[in-house]
């Protein structure tokens, strides 16, 4: 059983709780993240749980997907643009509703599946566990976005350490999607999570360390939040660097937002 399965849903609820009491014109808001409307931000999040669940339920109908997906892109075509083909002649609200009706269905065939199972995806196959995880990821991190347009407080659970996770085990990948050698050690990360506990990774070391709550640490990784717009305490050279270019998420190099320009609107 894939208990991480239990987390996209809870993630995936949040997000569908905040937005059930909305009128329609809510997904007319332009957010932070890439001048992306709300609207748009759903119809991204459920385009890409479709495509993880055809990897675990129908792999023959990813593949076809997957090439779908690369024509289109390669012709030309930005994320928006194909995932408007996509779902062509639906509203926001439309796909909204679908994608509420479909993620808990999806995450049902995700808590059944073997963790270890492999499955295909657009990079390197990956298990069962860490699809389901960077799910959850990518939803919680697009929903910052959707939290700070509207002006709500966000209130994380311990279930951010699967985030925090793959924020810290991308170290390498944040250094080599910009085409550098990752330094050596990686810095001890130690982090206060939401519910007070202390999570913690990699050797302790005083002379290179990353210290901190675990949401300002998982928006540095998502690129949701400026380094300097967080409470991180950055202790030696390696730990700053990776910190000023993290990118936990897989495509090419992304430039982190600038500093101050991706905050929690003010009401």
């Amino acid at each position: 059983m894939t208990i991480e399965a239990h987390d996209f849903q809870a993630e995936c609820a949040q997000i569908q709780n905040l937005l059930n009491t909305q009128e329609n014109s809510i997904f007319d808001h332009v957010t932070g993240f890439k001048n992306w409307t709300i609207g748009d931000i759903i119809g991204h999040l459920h385009l890409w749980n479709i495509a993880a669940d055809l990897s675990l339920s129908q792999p023959e109908e990813f593949q076809n997907f997957l090439a779908t997906t690369m024509t289109q892109l390669g012709a030309g075509k930005t994320h928006l643009e194909f995932q408007n083909i996509y779902f062509e002649g639906k509203s926001d609200a439309d796909i909204f509703s679908d994608w509420a009706a479909y993620y808990p269905d999806m995450a049902t065939r995700f808590k059944a599946a073997n963790p270890d199972q492999r499955v295909k995806w657009v990079g390197p196959d990956m298990s069962v566990q860490s699809s389901i995880i960077a799910r959850q990821m990518e939803h919680w991190a697009h929903a910052q976005a959707i939290f700070d347009v509207l002006g709500f407080e966000r209130e994380n659970q311990d279930r951010l350490k699967n985030v925090a996770h793959i924020g810290v085990t991308t170290f390498s990948w944040s250094f080599r999607v910009r085409g550098e050698t990752p330094p050596s050690p990686k810095p001890f990360v130690k982090l206060t999570a939401p519910s007070g506990d202390i999570w913690t990774w990699n050797e302790d070391q005083a002379d290179n360390r990353i210290e901190g709550s675990a949401e300002h640490f998982c928006q540095t990784v998502t690129q949701c939040r400026n380094i300097l717009d967080t409470d991180l305490l950055l202790t030696g050279e390696t730990a700053s660097d990776w910190m000023s270019n993290a990118q936990c998420f897989a495509g090419a190099a992304e430039t982190p937002p600038a500093a101050g320009t991706r905050q929690k609107a003010k009401l």
